[in-house]
């Protein structure tokens, strides 16, 4: 099947901007009760579908701390890093999903910065700008990682840490239509898979739209080996079943790292 000419970043810019307006889980900010718990220290973030991340993958004290949530806007993990202390940055390809940071802080009266770009370049921020970044599962929207975990380690300090979520690239194995009409696994595509290479458009557009955002899978060599070959040890390492369809019964949907860069942190 021949691939489709789609901009990733134009095209899931749109799709994200409306998923927004459509109340995407993903998209829903936090309460006010959620950021009076983080400002008394009792906090949480997910990278993964609804597991808190381990509190010891974090800073021993956040506060303070300067952090990029990237690609991570959607009012929600930027919002309560910065009620704990933290100097957070949420930087998404949504302009919806970072309104969604900005109204919080300003319920709130959080100082938080959103900026608008491509996860693939981070050349706004200057090298060795922050101690901790966030990427809660969101690799699926673009087409190679490499790049990500390369800005990632580049943007960091010295003992800096990367805390990331992404799918583990079986779920894409499975017939979606199958698995969401009927709960049954089907194995149906080889992989690395693309909803543009895989699929014909009038069946992206039967299942979910051609205007839905685009997925693309990453191996775990892609996933893993590419945190390391960008530099960093990884010495943290999680997974959970999918939070919303049948392979959660079968195998974990989600994986996490925690990733560190060589040097003295502080």
């Amino acid at each position: 099947m021949s691939q489709t000419p789609v901009d990733p970043v134009a095209h899931n810019r749109l799709a994200w901007d409306r998923q927004v307006e459509e109340g995407n889980e993903w998209s829903r900010p936090v309460g006010p009760e959620v950021i009076a718990k983080a400002r008394a220290g009792q906090w949480s973030i997910v990278l993964i579908g609804y597991e808190p991340v381990d509190p010891t993958w974090f800073p021993p004290e956040i506060a303070g701390r300067d952090v990029l949530c990237l690609a991570s806007g959607g009012g929600q993990q930027g919002p309560v890093l910065a009620a704990a202390g933290a100097r957070v940055t949420v930087f998404d390809n949504s302009p919806r999903q970072l309104a969604q940071d900005e109204m919080v802080a300003a319920r709130e009266g959080l100082d938080l910065r959103t900026v608008l770009g491509d996860a693939r370049d981070l050349s706004t921020f200057p090298d060795a700008s922050f101690d901790l970044v966030v990427h809660p599962v969101s690799n699926l929207f673009i087409p190679d990682p490499a790049p990500v975990w390369r800005e990632c380690h580049r943007v960091l300090r010295p003992g800096g840490t990367l805390l990331s979520g992404f799918l583990n690239p079986d779920v894409y194995l499975f017939d979606a239509e199958s698995l969401e009409a009927r709960g049954e696994l089907v194995v149906r595509h080889r992989l690395p898979y693309s909803d543009l290479t895989h699929l014909e458009p009038a069946e992206r557009e039967r299942l979910w739209g051609l205007d839905a955002p685009v997925e693309y899978s990453h191996t775990l060599t892609d996933q893993i080996g590419g945190q390391i070959a960008a530099g960093f040890a990884i010495t943290g390492f999680a997974e959970a079943p999918h939070h919303s369809d049948a392979t959660a019964g079968w195998l974990s949907g989600y994986f996490a790292t925690k990733a560190v860069k060589a040097g003295s942190g502080h």
